[in-house]
This record gives structure tokens, C-alpha cells and sequence, in this order.
């Protein structure tokens, strides 16, 4: 999560590398925009405050540039800042805005642009809510609503490293983090959670299309790969980070994991013990806990742990798995 000393320091001394680039020409961007897309985003303009119906909406979706297409904002991340711009408190990715330090009218702000194609979206303040503090201030003709059925759900069954290998073989799932939630203080560290002073809890977040698969299969295959009977421990992993918990968004979703969980308590022969809980916050952990099993499957703990765990749950949930993961089950 970017908090206002990271938007700082990237106008400071340089932003993120950009995923890739897309430059034009001058002739180009007229050719392909609007006369006040082009002023808004190629000559740093302005639109007049609640001139767009952008700031009342709220619906799920994700913002693109109108310029070069690239995903900028989730609209989970929208809020109502009063102001009249459509605003955000996060980018959808860390590399996804370029920050420069603007002095023009007198004041000094930090202006947002799109890093992969430079064009201007707006500026970036330290008075939006809480926890990152930031609030996004966008022209609305400089994003693009793109209807996507994406949803995200989040869980946590013991250490991620094990619930992020099981998740990523599900067909309809697009993508998996490792992360933390739940805890006290903001963008912990992973030395910080495994104290067991913070609170938090080591979760996934997964990002699936319902169409492909649903929330009660998420919940069940999550309930069927982890023992949600034992408190605070998975197998020799021990602490309040290793708790079972599944973080709901709606009270639709808090009634399908109260369903799912009376559904499988018939399997367990001791009480289900996974908390249920409103989603707050998903911070991230660090690079290298993402993909861990990928980039590290010959360790001892991915063969002893994980390996064990990946073969049960290919024999019991095969007609979920993805198409090259069901390849594997038949080597």
C-alpha cells in the first residue's frame, strides 16, 4: 500500500520502471482523441468540478487511460472526496502512476500521469482516508471505465505460501497475493507479523472470475485444504498469524461462508474454529513471498509441506483445476 511518504520520494528521485511503454507524436494523440481528452491528458488541463457523472458512481469495474488503455484505478479503491473529481486512495498497481513535482500556480503539488504513456491525470494529496491517507484526484476524461467481472476475495489458512500454490491451479482464478490483514498496525513486514505482536494474519487474496467459479467453491476448496479446526496453528506452524479467517466483503458473502462452514462441519469431528470477518485492508508482503512455491519448489518446505498438500487437493477438487494443473495430476 503507497502512502504519502512513498508519492514523495517517487517524485523525488525517480518512479517505478512501467510494465512497457506506448510514445506518440503530437499528430498522433490528436488523431486519437478528443479535443478535450487531448487538452485534459497531453496539455496538463483541467475539467470544471462536477462536470462528470464519474464522481457519483461506485460501482466494481476498473479505470483505464483514455490515452493508452493501461489499468489504473479498481473502483474498490473510489470514494467520495466532496471535491467534484473522481477520486481514488489507491493505483491498481504500484508502477501504474508516475508522480512529478508541480509548482505551477503558485503552490507545489505532486501531478499523477500515467507511466506508460505520460499522459496527465491529475494530482495526488495527503487528505484522503485512512489507511493510506492518499486521495487520487482524477479528470474523469483522462480514465476509461472497462467493464470487468473480476471479483477478490481473501483467506487465510496457515502459512500463504501453502494457500497461494492451492489457489493458483483454480480454473476462473486469474491471480493470487500473499499478504497480511487484520492486525494494528499499517503495511507491516513479514519479521513484524511472525512476532505475533501485530495482529495480523498471513492471507491470500485471490482475484476470480464467478462466472468460471463461485464463492462458496472458494470457500469450500479454502475450508478442504487447511484443518479450520485447530486454533491459531496449521500442523507446526504456531501463532495468531497461522489462524484460520475468511475476510468477507458483503453480507451476501458473510452468509455464503456462514452456510458453506455449517456445510462442512459435518466432515470434521471438532468445531470449525475459522473466523469470519469483515475485509478491511490487504497489505501486500514482500516480493519474494510472491509465486514462493513457483520460484522455490525443490526446498525442503515446499516438498515436506506443500507438496504433500498439492497432491490431495488435485485428487479431491480435479474438475476445478486449470487445464495445464490437470495435466500435472495425470503425469
Amino acid at each position: 500500500m503507497l502512502k504519502w511518504i512513498d508519492i514523495v520520494k517517487f517524485a523525488s528521485t525517480g518512479n517505478p520502471k512501467p510494465d512497457h511503454r506506448v510514445e506518440k507524436t503530437e499528430k498522433e494523440w490528436k488523431a486519437l482523441l478528443s479535443d478535450k481528452e487531448f487538452s485534459i491528458t497531453r496539455l496538463k488541463g483541467t475539467e470544471r468540478a462536477h462536470s462528470s457523472e464519474m464522481c457519483s458512481l461506485f460501482e466494481p469495474g476498473i479505470y483505464s487511460c483514455v490515452c493508452c488503455g493501461t489499468l489504473l484505478f479498481d473502483g474498490g479503491e473510489k470514494f467520495e472526496s466532496g471535491t467534484g473529481w473522481p477520486s481514488f486512495t489507491q493505483p491498481i498497481k504500484e508502477n501504474a502512476v508516475a508522480y512529478h513535482k508541480d509548482v505551477s500556480y503558485g503552490m507545489v503539488r505532486i501531478e499523477a500521469l500515467c507511466n506508460t504513456c505520460d499522459a496527465h491525470l491529475g494530482h495526488v494529496f495527503q487528505d484522503g482516508p485512512p489507511p493510506s491517507g492518499l486521495r487520487y484526484c482524477m479528470n474523469a476524461v483522462a480514465l476509461k471505465k472497462v467493464t470487468i467481472n473480476d471479483k477478490k476475495a481473501t483467506f487465510g489458512g496457515g502459512c500463504f505460501w501453502c494457500t497461494e500454490a492451492v489457489f493458483t491451479l483454480l480454473k476462473g482464478v486469474s491471480k493470487v497475493e500473499s499478504g497480511y490483514t487484520d492486525g494494528k498496525i499499517d503495511n507491516p513486514t513479514y519479521r513484524e507479523v511472525c512476532s505475533g505482536l501485530t495482529g495480523h494474519a498471513e492471507v491470500i487474496e485471490v482475484t476470480y472470475n464467478p462466472d468460471e467459479i463461485s464463492y462458496e467453491d472458494l470457500l469450500r476448496i479454502h475450508l478442504s485444504t487447511h484443518n479450520p479446526t485447530t486454533l491459531n496453528r496449521q500442523g507446526a506452524d504456531v501463532g495468531t498469524q497461522y489462524r484460520s479467517i475468511i475476510l468477507y466483503r458483503n453480507e451476501q458473502e458473510k452468509m455464503a461462508a456462514q452456510n458453506v462452514v455449517e456445510e462442512l462441519q459435518e466432515a470434521y469431528a471438532e468445531p470449525i474454529v475459522t473466523e469470519l470477518k469483515p475485509f478491511s485492508h490487504f497489505y501486500k508482503a514482500e516480493e519474494y513471498h510472491q509465486d514462493y512455491y513457483k520460484n522455490n519448489s525443490q526446498e525442503g518446505y515446499c516438498q515436506a509441506v506443500i507438496d504433500p498438500k498439492l497432491k490431495k487437493f488435485r485428487q479431491l477438487f480435479k474438475e476445478k483445476l486449470r487445464d495445464e494443473a490437470d495435466t500435472e495430476v495425470n503425469k
